[in-house]
């Protein structure tokens, strides 16, 4: 039991320690980070988390739903429309400001710039948290469609897709005037709630235990609305450039191997 417990929570904070890693360099490099550079990253963060909603969230949500046959797409329709509709309501709810962008969104406020920028980071961790906190919880409640080599691919994949992630925050935060010290502790905290939304979604799967199809279908939704409405567009920003696309597959490829050769 205490195996599984130290897995479990490895597993939870493997993504944060990527995001803190990220976060680190701002103190070893001296430049903000080049635009083909970010675009490289935010393509690279879109290819793992297409990839992890479809083969770690998506198929695992359908076979969990075979004993409803024909009709075993239905909790991952519906699952998939609650994740939309939640990152919808949130994007209206939290004030936030993309990166590169001039207008923040959601309710005016007088939050700083860079408490925006944080707080934008922060609403799409919050899918990457769910879906890890999902698995998790699948794998914790001997589902047979969830295995631990997965839960952990899955683990890993988002740590390294968080790692440019805290970069592309505490960077600019620096570049636009902030300390290293307070940008990586910015980066850091925008990483944070990933974890924190982890353990919340296990909490919620143990009082309501039979809607591991649907949650894990809600993450998927969730991570792909923020995959179309913030991260394909920062990727595709002018100049044009083929870098994002290029990068988002080389995110995608990985994170498909890893799930496969390790699920």
């Amino acid at each position: 039991m205490n195996a599984v417990m130290s897995q479990t929570a490895i597993g939870l904070l493997l993504p944060f320690a990527g995001t803190t890693l990220g976060a680190a360099c701002v103190f070893l490099l001296k430049n903000g980070l080049r635009r083909s550079v970010q675009k490289s990253l935010t393509g690279f963060a879109s290819g793992v988390m297409v990839a992890a909603s479809i083969w770690s969230l998506l198929i695992p949500a359908m076979e969990s739903a075979e004993f409803m046959g024909k009709l075993s797409f239905v909790p991952a329709v519906v699952g998939f429309w609650l994740g939309i509709l939640f990152l919808l309501l949130l994007d209206h709810v939290i004030p936030h400001l993309h990166l590169h962008a001039e207008c923040a969104e959601g309710p005016k406020c007088g939050f700083q710039r860079s408490t925006m920028m944080v707080l934008a980071v922060i609403l799409h961790n919050i899918p990457e948290g769910m879906a890890v906190g999902v698995v998790y919880a699948g794998w914790l409640s001997g589902s047979m469609t969830i295995s631990a080599t997965g839960v952990l691919a899955l683990s890993v994949g988002i740590a390294i897709q968080n790692f440019p992630e805290g970069a592309i925050v505490s960077m600019p935060l620096q570049a636009e005037g902030t300390g290293k010290g307070k940008a990586f502790a910015l980066g850091t905290l925008s990483g944070a709630v990933e974890p924190i939304s982890a353990v919340l979604t296990i909490l919620a799967f143990g009082m309501i235990r039979p809607v591991l199809p649907y949650l894990l279908s809600l993450a998927a939704g969730a991570m792909m609305y923020v995959v179309v409405e913030e991260l394909i567009p920062e990727m595709s920003e002018e100049p044009h450039s083929n870098i994002g696309t290029i990068f988002f597959a080389v995110g995608f490829t990985l994170m498909m191997a890893l799930d496969v050769a390790l699920g």
